[in-house]
């Protein structure tokens, strides 16, 4: 092609591209118009408080402990191996496993491949459902992990998507699906070792949906252990020490309601219990000021009422000292727990 042709060629791309600028604009135009329709149609508040809600109920972009590297957990923990497992495309969870303390010596320079065969060695494997805000590497929470493994568990600990490094974003519907992956992934390697789904605060939520769900599949879990449990997240919420300041406002309590249901956020451990079979335990501190033991008690009434075989149903209330996050330091935990189990488990 000559210098005419090729100066010919040039002016008719840019005659297109002219043409096609009109069409652009239209389009953006609409996209603008739309996007500013859709915002002005709804209150201000609409706009804001469910995301807020949202972020105050998980808190996960709160990563404490910072500057932890979750790939080794050895750093933090002994025999205690880090590994992933994906729950659907864009979610992949990181989970610690910590074997039984007794297995310590056999677990040095293993692998995850000896860790994951070791699931079915008899020791019970408990699934830990951790509250909301930081890690798996939270010092309350190694510290339980710790107690559990020196009282012959296996613990899987368990950061939910978009909590540490496990990627999503958190919906109630997203950490119950997690839940429930986790829990099937550990019975399908579990041989007859039973597994217990542990939830802690936020966890209890997460612990009850998924049980209920494998309940409905017609596989119930082997056995649930609620620690610092609410009733719904309606009434944790609306009790939550920050927001209590905020209850008399005009309005308040209708757009945190609204706020909760836009985002589908509901927990509902007191409808839960009532469709399961499950041995269920309840342990609560009496000093427990971020969810007050009088939760606790309602829940267990609930579901003590509504299980057939009142048996399966516990609830231990731990003297004052532990609050929240502490019932870890109770000398009287481990024997709690495993008293309770080996007799559902006899």
């Amino acid at each position: 092609m000559d210098a005419r042709g090729c100066v010919a060629a040039w002016w008719d791309m840019v005659a297109r591209n002219l043409r096609s600028i009109p069409h652009f604009c239209s389009t953006l135009g609409r996209k603008i118009a739309a996007m500013y329709n859709s915002f002005t149609s709804k209150p201000l508040k609409e706009h804001i408080f469910p995301p807020l809600m949202n972020m105050l109920i998980f808190l996960n972009f709160f990563k404490a402990p910072f500057l932890v590297d979750l790939k080794k957990p050895e750093l933090k923990i002994a025999h205690t191996v880090n590994f992933y497992i994906r729950v659907e495309p864009g979610v992949i969870l990181g989970i610690w496993h910590t074997v039984p303390s007794c297995r310590g010596e056999d677990a040095k320079g293993k692998d995850r491949c000896w860790y994951e065969a070791a699931l079915h060695d008899g020791n019970p494997i408990i699934v830990y459902l951790h509250g909301s805000a930081e890690h798996r590497a939270a010092s309350h929470r190694l510290k339980l992990v710790q107690v559990l493994s020196d009282g012959g568990f296996h613990v899987l600990s368990v950061d939910y998507r978009g909590f540490g490094d496990s990627t999503g974003r958190p919906t109630e519907e997203g950490l119950t699906a997690d839940a429930i992956c986790v829990y099937e992934w550990t019975k399908a390697r579990s041989g007859t070792t039973p597994v217990c789904l542990w939830g802690h605060s936020l966890g209890t939520g997460v612990a009850t949906n998924a049980a209920r769900v494998l309940e409905e599949k017609g596989f119930p879990v082997d056995a649930i252990i609620l620690e610092a449990p609410f009733t719904n997240m309606w009434v944790a919420t609306i009790n939550y020490p920050l927001l209590k300041i905020y209850r008399k406002l005009p309005g308040f309590l209708r757009t945190l309601m609204d706020a909760l249901r836009k985002d589908k956020i509901v927990f509902p451990n007191d409808e839960n219990v009532k469709f399961l079979s499950s041995p269920l335990l309840i342990i609560h501190s009496e000093d427990d000021k971020t969810v007050p033991l009088e939760f606790g008690k309602k829940l267990y009434e609930i579901a003590h009422n509504a299980y057939r075989n009142k048996e399966r149903v516990e609830m231990a209330i731990f003297p004052p000292g532990f609050h929240h996050n502490l019932l870890c330091k109770s000398p009287m935990l481990l024997k709690t727990v495993r008293d309770f189990l080996s007799k559902q488990w006899a």
